[in-house]
Formats: structure tokens, C-alpha cells, sequence
């Protein structure tokens, strides 16, 4: 019994009136120890459904998040007040440097307020699907200074929470489970208008991931300079897939048109050449 409180009482070193012992190191240890069990029974506890809807689950890791960082918050402040460090000396000690650092890394701090930002508010929720800067994303995960999400190359990118709180982003997540998008084409002048349109719409229909058969448009849009333009508008639920949904679509379209002899111009220009009669 005397050579494990000797063993305890070991000490690694000593600052002031504080000494770090194997005792305090096996406290820290613990201490942590506890907190990642009940992480991890909490979010089982949370995520323990399988069939959790899409929008409740990105609500749901938010809060995980929040609870996450509150736990460790009070940890660390247990461990320090477990070794009579006080809180308030050790900010008022330090007020100086933060300031300084605090200039120096403005924009970091905006990232974890813009963290904080998101996860209680829950405008934006893990699962969502964001347009920033033209990029379709999907978020995978909220940090406080970070969020990680994937474009539809399947590559992570790495967003500053800033961005994402003060820029202009379109949320898809939050449209209706369905949206309508459009494909562009033109046909040649003294095409069958009526017979483009019927072809465009069958063309639509015909696909599995298009949905509202009977909201499907078509449209004769403009005369263009060397064809004659219709836009075909369609609902899916494949947002983040879109783009594979559309070449689908354009090559029945690119099918049908030449089973029914409807031609697709390619442009056109005309040159004048004026001879020289001077000569």
C-alpha cells in the first residue's frame, strides 16, 4: 500500500505552488476516459433508430455537436478545479496576450463564432446540400472552425464556417423533397414544333429518377440565330446527382430526335466576299 502512494505521489514536476504527481496524471486520464463513454452512450442513445429521416438526423448530429463541446468545456474546467487552478487568474493573466492574439487571428475567431452560428441555429445541417461558389456540396460534418463536405467528385472539401454564415449559399435542403431543373437544346428552323415538344416530354418521362410525370414542360423558348430553342423542365429527388440525370435525358433526347428525323443545327455564319473592281 506504501509503494502505490509512493508510486501516486510521484512527481513529474513542479511550478510555483502546483505539483503534477501520477496521481494528477491518472485524474486527467479518467477524467477523459468518462466524458468519451458518455459521448459515446449518448450518441448511440440519440442515433439508436435506423430509419431516422434525413432532416431529423442532420438536426440531430447539430446537437450531438453542442453536447460534445459542452461535455469537454466542462471536463477541462473539473480538471483544472481539481487541481485548485483558478479559472479567473488564469484570464486575467493571460488578458494581454489574447487581445494580441485575438487581432492576429480575427478571422479564425469569425470561423468558431460562425461554428457556434450553425449549430444552434440549425439553418444548416449535416446531410444538406449546399451551392457555394458555384460548387455543389454535400456537408458531412459541423467543427467549430471548419465544416468537411464532398462535391459530387466524390473530393472533401474543407469550408471555413465564415463562408458558409456570411456569403450568399443556396440551400437545396431546404427546397420540397423535389425540384425542377430544365435542359436547353435547339432544333433546326422548319422543325415540327409540336413534334419536338411531345418527343422532349417523352424523353423525360421515360427516365426512372424523374418524378410528377404531369409537371413535365415543355417549352419553345426563343428564335435563335440559327435554330429554333425549347426548354424541357422536369422534378427529381436526385439533387446532388443532377448532372448524371440530364446526360441520361439528353441522350434519349439526342435518340428520339434522329428516329424522327429532327435535326440538331450546329452554327452557322455567313461569308460575303466582295470582289475589287478597280482593278
Amino acid at each position: 500500500m506504501d509503494r502505490i502512494k509512493e508510486f501516486l505521489n510521484f512527481e513529474f514536476f513542479t511550478i510555483k505552488d502546483f505539483t503534477f504527481t501520477v496521481q494528477s496524471l491518472f485524474v486527467i486520464l479518467i477524467a477523459f476516459l468518462i466524458t468519451r463513454v458518455l459521448l459515446w452512450i449518448i450518441k448511440k442513445v440519440m442515433f439508436r433508430k435506423k430509419d431516422i429521416d434525413f432532416a431529423k438526423r442532420g438536426t440531430l448530429a447539430s446537437v450531438y455537436q453542442i453536447i460534445a463541446y459542452t461535455a469537454w468545456i466542462f471536463t477541462i474546467l473539473i480538471v483544472l478545479d481539481s487541481f485548485h487552478i483558478k479559472i479567473t487568474v488564469l484570464l486575467a493573466g493571460s488578458a494581454a496576450l489574447l487581445v494580441g492574439v485575438g487581432l492576429g487571428l480575427q478571422n479564425t475567431f469569425n470561423d468558431f463564432v460562425s461554428g457556434f452560428i450553425l449549430l444552434f441555429e440549425g439553418s444548416i445541417r449535416v446531410g444538406d446540400i449546399l451551392e457555394v461558389d458555384g460548387d455543389l456540396i454535400k456537408i458531412r460534418k459541423i467543427g467549430l472552425r471548419t465544416s468537411e463536405a464532398f462535391n459530387r467528385d466524390d473530393i472533401v472539401v474543407i469550408i471555413p464556417n465564415s463562408i458558409i454564415t456570411t456569403n450568399k449559399v443556396i440551400n437545396w435542403s431546404h427546397q420540397s423533397k423535389k425540384t425542377r431543373f430544365r435542359i436547353k437544346v435547339g432544333v433546326a428552323y422548319g422543325s415540327d414544333v409540336d413534334l419536338v415538344e411531345r418527343l422532349l416530354i417523352e424523353s423525360a418521362r421515360e427516365h426512372p429518377e424523374v418524378v410528377n410525370d404531369e409537371m413535365i414542360r415543355a417549352r419553345f423558348s426563343d428564335f435563335g440565330n440559327s435554330s429554333l430553342d425549347f426548354e424541357l423542365l422536369f422534378y427529381s429527388k436526385n439533387i446532388f446527382r443532377i448532372e448524371n440525370v440530364k446526360s441520361d435525358i439528353r441522350k434519349t433526347i439526342n435518340r428520339k430526335f434522329i428516329e424522327n428525323k429532327v435535326t440538331i443545327p450546329f452554327p452557322q455564319m455567313d461569308l460575303h466576299l466582295k470582289s475589287d473592281d478597280t482593278k
